[in-house]
């Protein structure tokens, strides 16, 4: 049976570079459930959809889209969106969209068929509470909100995007705001989840931590 390390926490948490880190240091699988999500909200963007749109027209605009991993990149409809998903608009556009029952069915059976066939290390909102309730190895990855948003700033503007740390406080705020009162699926720490506060941590260090969860259950 694979085995299934997974992730959940804030925006800015650490979850997604943590991940991957882990998966290379335990030679699992990563699966970037952000990047789905952000992935599929640029496609209903383009396609003029809100997130007020009923479910049957968000549905039938996701339909026959295919998404794909390939060497760490990902593709929507056969393009490369690795860049364009990673920008402030994109992120909120994901979070905004991923609170729509059609969104969140349709990648559901996506992010399970991952788990059914490799090891995998797998981060999200809800990986651990709906995705994957029976996971061997819980995580919730958790940081002040001012250290997520500093990380938050340092990532765009190294990318060369413009912004201040203010904006990136409002921003954080607002995720954590939407993700956590969302109806559908909401970010909350599953009760059998180990807890690491990320705060004043070296990656290193919250690497380390996870890796020695999973060797508990996974020697």
């Amino acid at each position: 049976m694979p085995r299934i390390i997974a992730i959940d926490g804030p925006s800015g948490s650490g979850k997604g570079t943590v991940s991957m880190l882990v998966a290379k240091r335990l030679e699992f699988q990563y699966l970037d459930t952000g990047a789905l999500y952000r992935a599929l909200a640029l496609k209903l963007v383009r396609m003029g959809k809100k997130a007020d749109d009923p479910e049957a027209e968000i549905s039938a605009a996701m339909k026959n889209t295919v998404l794909r991993f390939v060497n760490d990149r990902i593709f929507l409809d056969g393009e490369d969106v690795s860049d364009e998903i990673r920008t402030p608009e994109a992120g909120h556009y994901a979070s905004v969209f991923s609170a729509k029952k059609s969104v969140r069915d349709y990648l559901l059976e996506i992010q399970k068929d991952a788990g059914r066939s490799h090891d995998i290390v797998v981060e999200g909102r809800d990986m651990t509470t709906v995705v994957f309730p029976d996971a061997g190895v819980k995580i919730y990855l958790d940081a002040s909100v001012e250290e997520r948003a500093r990380r938050r700033y340092l990532q765009l503007k190294a990318k060369g995007m413009s912004l201040t740390m203010d904006d990136a406080i409002k921003d954080v705020r607002e995720r954590d705001f939407r993700d956590s009162n969302r109806e559908l699926a909401p970010l909350k720490k599953a009760d059998d989840a180990v807890c690491i506060d990320t705060t004043g941590m070296s990656i290193e260090d919250v690497v380390e931590s996870i890796a020695l969860e999973a060797k508990k259950v996974y020697p």
